[in-house]
């Protein structure tokens, strides 16, 4: 029996392990456990998703819950360890670039226990981001790493990773886009925010560079402010991003401009009909801009790069900045329909998951062999 910990704790790491957990069940000989380190922890962030997903229940749920980067990664850490020591895995599974998947690669390096990075070899080559300094070290130490798309290998051997370690297994998240896209159509999110297919943008904003600064995301509202007096906006508000509109005293303009609506963050499902029938989505989410290029939605991301580059080279995504006057200009521009459709990436088709299965056994019986 081959046992594989698979390690979740904020809401794009659900996406990403529920398609792995699902064909890990298809195999007798692998022995599955989940652990939730509760990095997410409100039901809006996390148990609505392991809902959707149909995510079984986490085998162990640490519960650490909020805190700056250092304090989150700590304290997973120090619960995680004993619990590997008795679990005794042969493989731990990491996905994304969030603080969980940093902390819980580390414990496993320092254990000895066989780490396969899904999501590997992304960079934005922005050290700013505390994601980026989380992809390169992950990469660093783990012993399997799976890319969604071709220029992540690139950066990887630039970095010194011998090639054998990597895997070209295609996307996970676009896995279980594929999987619930139909299923999203009984969402009846449209019907109770009152809105017409393609007849409205989607807002996503959570990043610390465009909400943590007043002046920054003063200027972001004025620029909504702005592009809602052409199209009606969707906003539902990351509980970070809540925080900082109410700190600012920014929330009461959004809520009197008459054409934003302003929702708590959605569930899975609500949130793919409700971009599936969007006219466009600005956003400054990494993950968002891979599943607007999947539904061959225009995406207008608010960030100076990006660390999924084929969304923009072919993809349906345009890198703007977060410049008031380029967010009003480029919304403008896709609402007088002058957009490009862009196309699938190779290997983006709802296999992905069977492909890291399939290495990764062929990989953990090797070693037993």
């Amino acid at each position: 029996m081959i046992k594989i910990v698979n390690i979740v704790g904020a809401r794009p790491n659900f996406m990403k392990i529920a398609p792995l957990l699902e064909e890990m069940k298809n195999h007798s000989e692998i022995e599955a456990f989940l652990i939730h380190t509760g990095q997410h922890y409100d039901d809006k962030m996390s148990q609505t998703f392991f809902d959707d997903l149909g995510l079984p229940k986490p085998n162990i749920y640490l519960g650490v819950g909020s805190g700056n980067h250092g304090v989150q990664t700590g304290k997973i850490m120090m619960e995680l360890e004993p619990i590997l020591q008795e679990i005794k895995p042969d493989l731990m599974v990491v996905v994304g670039d969030v603080n969980s998947t940093l902390a819980a690669a580390l414990v496993a390096a320092k254990l000895g226990i066989k780490i396969a990075h899904v999501e590997a070899g992304l960079r934005s080559y922005d050290w700013e981001m505390p994601e980026e300094i989380n992809r390169v070290v992950v990469d660093r130490i783990s012993d399997y790493l799976f890319i969604t798309e071709k220029e992540a290998q690139d950066n990887l051997i630039k970095e010194g990773v011998d090639k054998e370690k990597i895997f070209f297994s295609g996307n996970v998240m676009i896995d279980t886009l594929l999987k619930h896209k139909e299923r999203a159509e009984d969402s009846h999110i449209l019907e109770e925010l009152s809105l017409s297919s393609g007849r409205y943008g989607v807002v996503t904003l959570h990043r610390p560079s465009n909400v943590e600064d007043e002046n920054v995301l003063g200027k972001i509202v004025d620029a909504l402010l702005k592009v809602q007096d052409h199209i009606q906006l969707v906003f539902p508000v990351h509980p970070r991003t809540n925080k900082q509109l109410e700190q600012f005293g920014l929330k009461e303009k959004l809520l009197q401009s008459g054409n934003i609506k302003i929702t708590e963050p959605l569930g899975y499902l609500e949130f793919l009909k409700l971009t599936k029938h969007a006219g466009f989505v600005l956003t400054d989410s990494g993950g968002i801009q891979e599943e607007t290029t999947a539904l061959q939605v225009p995406c207008i991301t608010m960030r100076e790069n990006t660390e999924r580059p084929v969304t923009s080279r072919i993809g349906s995504n345009k890198i703007i900045g977060n410049s008031p006057e380029r967010i009003y200009e480029e919304c403008l521009e896709v609402i007088s329909g002058k957009v490009r459709k862009g196309m699938i990436p190779e290997q983006w088709d709802g296999k992905a998951a069977q492909r890291i299965v399939k290495v990764l056994l062929g990989k953990m019986q090797e070693k037993t062999v």
